[in-house]
């Protein structure tokens, strides 16, 4: 059961890291980054 659940978590993460300007962060600014994630989450 836990590992049924942490490999979603793994999956999650490797497609957020797919996205490079997530992966790396490189925005100046915060809310930039922020809305980035956010539009990764509704993405998934």
């Amino acid at each position: 059961m836990i590992y049924r659940r942490r490999n979603v978590v793994e999956c999650c993460f490797n497609r957020l890291k797919q996205f490079w300007t997530i992966a790396t962060c490189h925005d100046k600014i915060a809310l930039s980054c922020r809305a980035m994630i956010e539009l990764f989450i509704l993405l998934i």
